[in-house]
């Protein structure tokens, strides 16, 4: 890009804020984003065969896919820039793939967060946008895609369009949720970005029935507060935590090593946290889930050491063990059976309670995380991921396996809570095992919204439906 051309668009693409504003490391990073963003377009213009894949570093795509030689990759990773922080007009822009990592640790340096912070580090901001993301100021800012401005999105002719809530490619804008990259790849998003204090306050909260503790989100949500989640140690053992921003704190704990976040929680009535802990509080653990990687245990959480413990660290055992298929062979020499499920689900909060106990009895994995889930704008519609505007939605978080000592059905457990979830009027995010039949997938997911999006963005059918990718995993 010119540089006399510069100062005319970054008002655009920051809120129409003076170019003084930004230092010349944001200026150098939005150049070299220009050049970057037309070499991948020359590139994808110039592979005429095959559908397209990205060639990136992360994923937190839980199913395994089906290898094709007839796919394409596109080498993604170097769009991982923060490219400006605007503390003053509370933006951010950034590349997308930055991790939730980098563009915490750079806006927090300007006294802001993004405004929704999904709980893993090496979660991109492209993918939970274009995946589907959550976390406890969900309640307030909704999911990630729910805190955009504009996006720059590659589509698959090589093609890049800009797209904002009230433009001409405003249908992409709204129809890129829960896309998973079937529609085009984000490559640049602008962001809303937060005050933050130094500190939260958590305030942990013991509920012994299911429908008082769903009572106290609705209180709760209502009142002056940052930050709500949930964690369902058992039947009768709910907690409810509540976070506030504050600007002094008596002490902090640290839970970036030896001590457990989650072990915490019943253990004590208040904590406090840096702001980064506590964004980071359930990333050291997997939430729960480093359990099944014997890592909970005082000398492995030694050895290992603090900068590996962490979720890129357990993803990369995770993908290893997929590959050789170790937990496989071990439960098949020991006759027993293990379905993974691992999952994601929103439901009205007014069933919540139901799907709860419907949980307990029919799966029984523990714990069970859970995080309310409003919506900023009412006349918002995203036509994959439908929510309705009226309605808070609990998401339940629950990733485990189930063993039994019988053979049952390919995804008996999950196809048993997808059917629960479309009964209880809620939706699944797709980032994992899905067992759908065709004609149910699209009547939840708004095929005929998703079939004019893709008519219009992608009529070459250089990449994969959502259905081929998110179900029959090509």
């Amino acid at each position: 890009m010119a540089t006399d051309i510069l100062p005319v668009l970054i008002p655009v693409r920051m809120g129409k804020q003076p170019a003084s504003r930004l230092n010349l490391l944001s200026i150098r990073f939005l150049m070299n984003y220009d050049e970057r963003r037309q070499q991948l377009a020359d590139t994808l213009k110039q592979q005429t065969t095959g559908t397209v894949r990205l060639d990136k570093t992360t994923s937190n795509v839980f199913r395994d896919r089906a290898n094709s030689k007839s796919q394409s990759l596109l080498d993604v990773r170097k769009f991982n820039h923060v490219l400006n922080v605007d503390p003053q007009n509370n933006l951010i822009e950034t590349e997308g793939m930055t991790t939730y990592e980098d563009l915490v640790d750079q806006s927090l340096s300007h006294g802001v967060m993004p405004a929704v912070v999904p709980q893993l580090k090496s979660i991109t901001i492209g993918g939970a946008v274009s995946g589907i993301g959550i976390e406890s100021s969900s309640f307030r800012y909704g999911l990630p895609h729910q805190s955009i401005g504009e996006m720059d999105v590659l589509l698959g002719s090589g093609e890049v369009v800009t797209c904002t809530p009230d433009n001409e490619h405003r249908d992409l804008f709204y129809g890129l949720a829960n896309s998973y990259g079937t529609l085009g790849y984000i490559l640049r998003l602008t962001v809303l970005a937060i005050p933050v204090k130094p500190y939260v306050q958590l305030t942990h909260i013991r509920f012994a029935d299911a429908d008082a503790l769903f009572d106290a989100v609705r209180t709760w949500t209502e009142r002056d507060i940052d930050f709500i989640d949930g964690t369902v140690f058992q039947p009768g053992k709910h907690y409810l935590t509540i976070g506030r921003f504050v600007d002094d704190a008596p002490y902090t704990s640290d839970y970036t090593w030896m001590d457990i976040y989650y072990r915490s929680i019943p253990t004590r009535s208040e904590d406090y946290l840096t702001v980064r802990d506590y964004l980071w509080r359930w990333d050291t653990d997997w939430f729960w889930c480093s359990k099944n990687l014997y890592v909970q245990n005082r000398p492995m959480r030694r050895l290992l050491g603090r900068k590996r413990l962490n979720s890129i660290t357990y993803q990369k055992v995770m993908r290893w063990n997929t590959r050789w298929g170790i937990t496989r062979r071990v439960g098949y020499l020991s006759g027993q059976h293990r379905e993974s499920v691992i999952q994601d689900i929103d439901v009205p909060i007014d069933r919540a309670a139901e799907f709860l106990d419907f949980f307990h009895r029919e799966i029984g994995i523990r714990p069970i995380w859970i995080c309310p889930v409003g919506h900023s704008v009412q006349n918002e519609l995203y036509p994959l991921f439908p929510m309705a505007a009226e309605s808070m939605y609990v998401n339940f978080g629950f990733w485990d396996g189930v063993k039994t000592k019988m053979k049952l059905p390919t995804g008996y457990f999950n196809r048993l809570i997808e059917q629960k979830v479309t009964e209880l009027g809620g939706i699944k995010s797709l980032y994992s095992d899905a067992y759908f039949d065709e004609a149910d997938f699209w009547s939840i997911y708004d095929g005929d919204s998703y079939a004019a999006l893709k008519a219009k963005y992608d009529p070459g059918d250089r990449l994969k439906n959502l259905y081929q990718k998110c179900v029959l995993r090509q």
